[in-house]
């Protein structure tokens, strides 16, 4: 079922914003007015939704978007992908998860993690936010990170 455009008769137009529905009495809204209208946070993205196979669209805060267009626009949010630095064996590296899991650390200090039974890596942390400030990590294992977060990795072959 096709939705019909949404003027009733009222000079008002209607659009969706994470799946609530908006009136608004104008033909034009900037991507500033979406944010505030949905109570959108500054640090999310706003995009509209576009039908397959076409991507949707990023709505900036000065984006300009017409609602009298046929259909009903639906705009949703997402949070921005952040990415913060951590420290691996004394090196920055970028990271833009929420967390890391122990061959991810391995990997990002010696290019790789191969299963090896005559090599053990240890890794600890520190700087890490509330839910780990620090501690050691073992293969399985997975931390939340933050920005300037500690990883300490070192390999021992057994003998």
């Amino acid at each position: 079922m096709a939705e019909e455009n949404k003027h009733d008769g009222s000079n008002t137009l209607t659009f969706i914003i994470n799946g609530k529905e908006y009136k608004w009495h104008q033909q034009y809204i900037k991507g500033a007015e979406i944010r505030k209208v949905g109570g959108i946070p500054q640090e999310d993205e706003i995009f509209l939704k576009i039908k397959e196979p076409w991507k949707d669209e990023q709505i900036l805060d000065d984006t300009q978007v017409d609602l009298a267009r046929p259909g009903i626009e639906h705009f949703f949010s997402k949070e921005k992908p952040k990415v913060i630095v951590i420290i691996v064996n004394g090196r920055e590296k970028q990271w833009n998860e929420k967390e890391i899991s122990f061959v991810q650390v391995v990997t990002l200090a010696f290019g790789s993690y191969v299963e090896n039974q005559n090599r053990v890596f240890t890794v600890t942390y520190k700087g890490g936010p509330d839910q780990n400030r620090e501690g050691t990590m073992v293969k399985g294992d997975t931390v939340f990170v933050k920005n300037k977060m500690v990883f300490n990795v070192t390999a021992t072959d057994k003998s």
